[in-house]
């Protein structure tokens, strides 16, 4: 692998120990996937940042490094609140604990914008080399906006962060970035909601496994775009995806879609998803909410009040843009909690029943969670969220 000068001197231990051990983890990498070079990045995006995953030995590690990160750097989603832990319902040693990991990352110089939507808090463009680490976030940086990153592991993520740089393969280069199996959509799509595209995703990402997908027959905004690569990550090992005339690439690059694999999706595989179960909570919000979803929920709750627990997870920083709105779903008795979300909280243990209108949700509750997932539309949630 190629190192210049400045990586040498790294290497070398002129710029303190953990940042030699950040890049000897990166060069690592490298070598076992066979990239020529490293890549300096725009940004990177941290996991491994709720207590309930990383636990004491990974707190432990946090503490022992000893360097700041060099580029724009984000946590995803912690445990709990950081300002409304107690009106969550966390306890207070886990509640503890969860702050030791956020003081750790911020020592390291960490933002503690918490959240699996980083692309809501700073401008990311296409062809920016990334180190994102959240598999939804990662989907939605490659397809959607056209950036380039791999789907990094947390201490990856974080090594990226303090060194400036990541390992040049896979998804940071062209070749790699082509379609490989059609995903041919026959059904009704112009009434589709996030949900639905969630399910889609849901259930594609199951038959792709690892491979790019290329749509046909979808015409999804960015909302539904996010819905649908996040279930894929969660169901498969989609991070990136193609939607004919729609995503960046699919619109700029001629693809050659000959000798390609090609399944095809009906309607029907997908209303099979949506199943009518009782259940003891409402949670939206994974990935998390955008102002326009925020918009929906508060017009779709005014004038409403739910009759059970009902989590909407958002960053903090688009809560902050849009407090009105977000004031306005909290009259219904809801309410907006920003840094986690129910996949990651210990608080949604609580429940054997959620339900929740993406496909990510109703891939990971049932394993993170142990309960039972549901999914509806946004409109479905709050009927039954408030009857």
């Amino acid at each position: 692998m190629f190192l210049d000068k400045d990586d040498e001197g790294i290497l070398a231990g002129e710029q303190g120990q953990t940042r030699q051990q950040m890049l000897e983890l990166l060069v690592a990498l490298g070598k076992v996937f066979g990239a020529e070079r490293l890549v300096p990045i725009r940004s990177a995006q941290v996991s491994g940042a709720s207590y309930k995953t990383i636990g004491e030995y990974g707190l432990q590690w946090l503490n022992s490094l000893d360097a700041k990160a060099v580029v724009p750097a984000v946590l995803n989603p912690i445990g709990m609140p950081r300002e409304r832990w107690q009106e969550m319902g966390v306890n207070e040693d886990f509640a503890q604990k969860q702050r030791a990991v956020v003081a750790a990352y911020e020592r390291l110089g960490i933002s503690l914008e918490c959240t699996c939507t980083p692309y809501y808090l700073r401008e990311t463009h296409f062809g920016d080399h990334l180190a994102w680490s959240e598999s939804s976030a990662v989907s939605y940086a490659n397809s959607v906006i056209g950036a380039r990153t791999n789907r990094e592991g947390g201490p990856g993520a974080l090594a990226a962060a303090l060194v400036g740089k990541t390992p040049c393969y896979g998804l940071h280069l062209e070749q790699n970035r082509k379609p490989q199996v059609i995903v041919r959509v026959q059904a009704d799509t112009r009434n589709w909601s996030i949900a639905d595209y969630g399910a889609l995703g849901y259930y594609a990402g199951k038959l792709v496994g690892n491979r790019i997908p290329f749509f046909s027959g979808i015409n999804p905004d960015k909302d539904q775009l996010k819905g649908l690569g996040a279930a894929m990550a969660a169901t498969g090992a989609v991070a990136l995806y193609h939607v004919e005339g729609v995503t960046p690439e699919a619109v700029k690059t001629p693809f050659d879609l000959t000798g390609l694999d090609t399944v095809v999706v009906e309607s029907a595989e997908i209303r099979k998803l949506f199943k009518e179960i009782p259940v003891e909570a409402v949670a939206v919000g994974c990935p998390h909410c955008s102002p326009a979803e925020l918009e929906e929920i508060a017009r779709l709750l005014k004038g409403k009040l739910v009759t059970m627990p009902f989590y909407v997870f958002a960053a903090q920083g688009v809560i902050d843009k849009n407090q009105r709105t977000v004031d306005s779903i909290e009259k219904s008795g809801a309410r907006v909690f920003a840094d986690t979300c129910m996949v990651v909280s210990p608080v949604m243990e609580q429940y054997e029943s959620i339900m929740v209108n993406s496909g990510k949700a109703l891939a990971y509750v049932p394993d993170m969670c142990a309960a039972v997932a549901r999914i509806g539309t946004i409109e479905e949630c709050i009927r039954v969220g408030t009857e």
